[in-house]
């Protein structure tokens, strides 16, 4: 069966593909790249988390029919999970490919983002070390653009930890409305070993880090605008949305979405301040 552009497209996991692409697109333009180069980081992200999205449906495609997983086009037979590993391995290699245009420091950066997300995909999700793929990979997602830039430079140490806490908030909030099953599935992740409130606590102390990080590093760059000030409020409100949920409904889907909001409201805020660096 030949699948179709939309089977495709729902199984990227579209909402996190955008906002990753969305997010690097963004950082291009804090640090004032050139409009090719800002092309090619959303293209080299694009591809990036296409390869992500579709291994990670074509890897869990047993587990995800026996839970009934029906939003996921594998788990209804919509397309086989041979075929869209195919997709997945076709996305990393073009992926990888135009990341060595933007040099060879960002593709080495960029080859950490990609290497995170397949081994968590290839079982590491499974173990406490699925922290670290999130971290590892949203960690290196600053540099793949500051080392593109010229002077190639390593991303500043703040917006590197801001990119790895978001990262560890993001992996917490995604694991926690499927805790129990995952638990069934063997799944010991840490936020699998840990309550639905302690895993949400933790995920809301690493967003309110990162948002502050943000903040930080678009103060060091001088008076913040108006553009920095309306990023830097929209996630402070997402904290202060996900400490709401925290206390009425724990194990709620939302909670991933407001830290994807507040990974865009970050890049708004540097955008702003037109900064990366240290």
């Amino acid at each position: 069966m030949r699948p179709t552009a939309r089977t495709l497209l729902a199984a990227c996991h579209p909402g996190p593909t955008a906002v990753v692409t969305v997010v690097a697109t963004g950082l291009a333009l804090s640090v004032g790249l050139p409009p090719r180069s800002i092309l090619l980081v959303a293209a080299t992200i694009l591809a990036n988390q296409l390869s992500i999205g579709w291994s990670n449906d074509a890897i869990d495609a047993a587990r995800d029919r026996e839970v009934g997983r029906l939003d996921k086009p594998v788990a209804r037979d919509a397309i086989a999970a041979r075929t869209l590993l195919g997709w997945a391995i076709a996305a990393g290699v073009v992926a990888v490919g135009l990341s060595l245009l933007l040099g060879p420091a960002a593709a080495v950066a960029h080859a950490l983002l990609l290497g995170a997300g397949w081994t968590y995909n290839l079982g590491l999700k499974r173990t406490v070390a699925a922290t670290a793929c999130y971290a590892i990979g949203f960690g290196a997602l600053p540099s793949v653009v500051t080392l593109a830039s010229e002077p190639p430079a390593v991303a500043a140490p703040w917006a590197t930890a801001a990119g790895a806490l978001l990262g560890i908030a993001a992996h917490f909030a995604n694991v926690t409305p499927d805790r129990d099953d995952d638990r069934r599935h063997r799944m010991r992740a840490i936020p699998h070993r840990l309550a639905p409130r302690a895993s949400i606590a933790l995920a809301i102390l690493a967003l309110a880090i990162a948002s502050a990080l943000g903040i930080y590093g678009a103060a060091a760059a001088g008076p913040i605008g108006l553009i920095s000030a309306i990023g830097a409020g929209t996630a402070l409100a997402c904290v202060v949305a996900a400490a709401i949920l925290l206390v009425r409904a724990p194990q709620s889907r939302w909670l991933f979405r407001i830290v994807m909001l507040s990974a865009v409201s970050a890049v708004v805020t540097l955008v702003g301040a037109g900064t990366l660096g240290g």
